[in-house]
Order: structure tokens, then C-alpha cells, then sequence
């Protein structure tokens, strides 16, 4: 009986073996990346790296969408990076520890980070720091106030980028250095209110070339708090909660306005300075909105030193078919492989 136990235990150890063996060929032999070259345009020649990586606003759909555009009709080479499982190569915003294709970012003139508390491993967070060591301009939408954070490996030297952090020169993480804010709340009832930009009067008070062509911004995600600018953030845009997910609901005037959209300069420890982006905007739905796109575009041709390329009527148009999922958790689509979002 005890030799029949055993036989069947080893069967049972050596076929899970081999199913994990063939799992992991399959995650190996498929795409991690996408990339995707640039045709002719002012971003000729200019290389965006696009990193998806949170598990509730869906930007494992908006980020390709954004990738085509700036591909397509303005000229830059773009590589889009996602959050990966190493047992199926599928992807899967919640999983929190592994976004393949970092190293592209060695040759990269621009990053544009969507991401939610990520404990990524060294190696790959190297990648990173080495970027933003050289000075070069980083865009961070909606949840990238808040992108890191650490509970298994304490002891990194990353452990710093926590979006809780105390440690010194890094009070409240990756997000306050580098975008100037952390999370802080939901300043509007999330998935309640939506969020209309205040765009009357702002560009005559504030000419800057980022918001030009830019004068209807709602979006469906609602407003986050904002209470730690420091005072070298240019807010370029506040934001008013809507009471309601549409674009005709009206404003709550009774709830105070906050920073949407800034720009800020940052720098690291053996760095050079550089130039971020940031907005509170960003979920997959709110890139329905054709004058966010168009923020983001902005921002890309004026953090790579092309304001002259900025003109009010740009195309913004999608390229190819966008259907964005709602946000919420674990409301991903199921089994997508990176070539699905090709």
C-alpha cells in the first residue's frame, strides 16, 4: 500500500512539474511588449515608452490606444509595457511584482507611467531610476501619485518609492519626488462623480503651450484630493466634481476645486534635473475624451522641447477601434495576451 502511495505521489509531483515547465515555455515564448514605429511627424526619430501597470483603471487598454496615436500621426517610435504573470504570459493588472521590457527604457526620450502601488523587482525598478537619473521627461497619470508601494521587500533600495514612505528626502514616495503629490483620497465620490476641467478664463491666465486646442476636458473618474503641491508645480488646470457619470451632470459647487493637471521639475540623488507631467485624469474611459488625449499629446511634444509642433487642431482622432472597460477591480478582461492589444 505504501508503494502504491508513493508511486502515486510521484506521478502527481512529476506531472506538476511538467505542467509548470510547459507554462512557463508558453509565458517565455509569447510577446511581453508591444512596440510599435513611428510613421513620419514632428516625434520622428523620438523614442515614448508607455508603462501599463494598475489593477483598476484599465490602462492595459488606454496606453496601446495612446501608443497608435502618437505612432501613427505624430511620428514616435512607442513601446508599451504591461504588467505580466510569469505562470501564463497573460496579462493581469493585479499582479503586482513584474513588468517585462523596463530595459527599453535605455533608449527611451520619453516615459509615460500609469501605475498603482507596484512592488517590482530590483532589476526592473533599476531601470527606472537609471531613466530618471538622466534627467528625461516622465508624464504620470491617475493612480501614479500612488504607484509604489512595498510589503515583501523592505529591504530595497526602492523600498523609498512607497507611496507611504518615510524615509528622508523620500516623504511620501515615488509619487511626491518625482509628481509632486501621493495619495491622498477620493475628493469625489468615486465611481459616483465624475470630474469637469475649469477651463474658462485658464489660458488667459496661464498661456502655456500644453493647453493649447484644449477647452472641454470631463472625464467619469472622479476628482482625487490634492494637498501636498510644493510650490515649484505649475497647476495648468483644477478640476470640479460633477454630480453624476456624465458629461451633462452639473458642477458641486459646494465641494472646493483641485490641481487636475501640473507640470513640476524633479530631481534625484546623482541626477540631472528633469521636467514631469502629471494629471489625476486617466482611466481608460476618461481617454474617450478627445481634449485629454489631447492634454497628453500636448505634454509629450512639450516635454521633448517641441512647443513649435503644438497647434489648437491637432488630430487627436483614434486610431483603429477603442472600446474601454469600465474601471473597477478585477474587471480586466480575462486570458488577453499582449498581441491582443496590437
Amino acid at each position: 500500500m505504501k508503494k502504491t502511495t508513493n508511486y502515486f505521489l510521484f506521478s502527481f509531483l512529476l506531472a506538476f512539474t511538467v505542467f509548470i515547465s510547459v507554462q512557463q515555455c508558453i509565458a517565455q515564448d509569447r510577446k511581453t511588449f508591444l512596440q510599435f514605429e513611428g510613421k513620419e511627424g514632428p516625434g520622428k526619430g523620438k523614442h515614448v515608452v508607455l508603462v501599463a501597470g494598475d489593477d483598476e483603471y484599465r490602462s492595459e487598454e488606454s496606453m496601446p490606444m495612446l501608443a497608435k496615436l502618437l505612432s501613427q500621426r505624430y511620428g514616435f517610435t512607442c513601446t508599451v509595457l504591461f504588467p505580466i504573470e510569469p505562470s501564463t504570459g497573460n496579462i493581469v493588472p493585479n499582479y503586482q511584482n513584474n513588468i517585462p521590457g523596463l530595459e527599453n527604457l535605455e533608449k527611451a526620450d520619453l516615459m509615460i507611467l500609469l501605475v498603482r502601488f507596484r512592488e517590482l523587482p530590483d532589476a526592473q525598478s533599476q531601470y527606472i531610476e537609471n531613466y530618471l537619473k538622466a534627467g528625461k521627461p516622465v508624464i504620470g497619470l491617475r493612480t501614479s501619485t500612488h504607484g509604489f508601494a512595498y510589503s515583501k521587500n523592505l529591504n530595497s533600495p526602492y523600498a523609498k518609492w512607497a507611496f507611504n514612505s518615510k524615509i528622508q528626502g523620500w516623504e511620501r514616495g515615488f509619487g511626491q519626488r518625482i509628481f509632486g503629490e501621493t495619495w491622498v483620497n477620493h475628493h469625489g465620490i468615486h465611481a459616483k462623480e465624475g470630474t469637469r476641467a475649469l477651463m474658462d478664463g485658464v489660458k488667459q491666465m496661464n498661456d502655456h503651450p500644453v493647453l493649447r486646442g484644449v477647452n472641454d476636458i470631463w472625464v467619469p473618474s472622479d476628482v482625487y484630493g490634492i494637498k501636498n503641491l510644493p510650490k515649484e508645480a505649475d497647476v495648468l488646470i483644477h478640476g470640479q466634481s460633477t454630480a453624476g457619470m456624465d458629461d451633462k451632470a452639473p458642477l458641486i459647487w459646494e465641494k472646493s476645486v483641485m490641481p487636475i493637471a501640473w507640470t513640476k521639475p524633479y530631481h534625484i540623488e546623482g541626477g540631472k534635473p528633469g521636467m514631469a507631467f502629471a494629471s489625476t485624469m486617466g482611466s481608460s474611459m476618461d481617454f474617450q475624451s478627445e481634449d485629454l488625449r489631447r492634454l497628453v499629446l500636448n505634454a509629450s511634444l512639450w516635454l521633448l522641447g517641441m512647443p513649435e509642433a503644438i497647434k489648437p487642431d491637432l488630430s487627436v482622432e483614434i486610431v483603429g477601434e477603442y472600446k474601454p472597460t469600465m474601471f473597477g477591480f478585477d474587471t480586466f478582461r480575462k486570458g488577453m495576451r499582449v498581441e491582443d492589444f496590437k
